[in-house]
């Protein structure tokens, strides 16, 4: 996906200019990505902001048409923006959780849902119900949307757009915006959504707490190429040759810890901790050499936490 967007130079005279004579730049939103999800998959798709994650879900949404490439999503070419098709997915979106005019109650926003959609009465009836019991609606749904706060706005948008039961659901920054608890019983919702019904899920967020209780596997894009595709559990050994290790001990005064490996600043350890940044390889033998050589209390070797890792790699990008 390339974007043809206007540019110039700063100042008056500039901006005069431009109004008579345009320059222009061609910007390359996307490029080379390409995945498969299998039915039922709940994958995460990461990366920095501008990488092309919001334009894909875009693209495989029917929102906007490629410059050039292919895409099928059940069997939909998703820009013709066929009927079926339409009825068939959902994009759900943090920074605007919820349409239609901000003075219809919830129950009325889900009723003309129903009838967009054209889902049968006892279809709906089920279907709201569940969704009442699954996200607490039972105190909104005679409020108008405008009086709603924004959690409770972003579970209502989840019933309005899940309300036809589609196949295909994408999430994009879910979260964006709600406290900590809203955000935890919005992923438990997802979780649950997607095992009773199937739904196959992909789903952009920032916040990787978000990734790592919903996803087994994370496609992560950087400047519009996809960088890694496989397993969260993998991502951190694929991303980072290091390895944490945390020592407790009673007295760490007067060691030389350059010997066995670099002091990890990044951990906000108490006191008596302290944790080493350790080759993979070497994690063996240095492990054992601090259990012969100091009087630890308690040692754990661990990955480095996934967003300090996949920050790391941004950065590393960028340079």
């Amino acid at each position: 996906m390339t974007y043809r967007a206007a540019v110039r130079e700063a100042g008056l005279r500039a901006a005069l200019r431009s109004v008579v004579k345009r320059e222009y730049r061609d910007i390359e939103a996307v490029a080379e990505v390409s995945f498969e999800l299998r039915a039922g998959e709940v994958v995460g798709f990461i990366g920095p902001n501008g990488a092309g994650k919001t334009t894909t879900m875009k693209i495989l949404s029917g929102i906007l048409h490629p410059t050039v490439g292919e895409a099928r999503v059940l069997g939909f070419v998703p820009w013709r923006r066929q009927h079926d098709y339409l009825k068939k997915i959902a994009l759900v979106r943090g920074s605007q959780p919820i349409g239609g005019p901000a003075e219809l109650t919830v129950m009325d926003s889900l009723r003309y849902q129903q009838l967009l959609y054209e889902v049968s009465h006892a279809d709906f009836r089920a279907n709201v119900a569940e969704l009442v019991g699954m996200l607490d609606l039972e105190s909104l749904l005679d409020r108008q949307v405008r009086a709603l706060s924004l959690g409770e706005r972003m579970r209502a948008g989840l019933a309005t757009t899940l309300v036809y039961r589609p196949k295909v659901l994408f999430l994009d920054e879910p979260t964006l915006g709600l406290d900590v608890s809203a955000a935890a019983a919005l992923r438990r919702f997802v979780a649950e959504y997607a095992v009773r019904t199937g739904a196959t899920v992909l789903l952009t967020s920032h916040y990787m707490a978000d990734v790592a209780s919903l996803c087994r596997r994370v496609i992560l894009i950087d400047r519009s190429r996809v960088r890694y595709d496989g397993d969260l559990n993998s991502l951190a050994t694929t991303l980072s040759p290091y390895k944490l290790i945390k020592l407790s001990m009673p007295d760490r005064t007067g060691i030389d810890w350059e010997r066995f490996g670099e002091l990890d600043t990044t951990q906000d350890l108490e006191q008596e901790q302290v944790s080493l940044r350790v080759r993979r390889e070497a994690v063996p033998e240095v492990t054992s050499e601090l259990l012969r050589q100091l009087a630890i209390v308690d040692l754990t070797v661990e990955d480095p936490p996934l967003d300090l890792v996949i920050d790391q790699f941004y950065q590393a990008g960028r340079r």
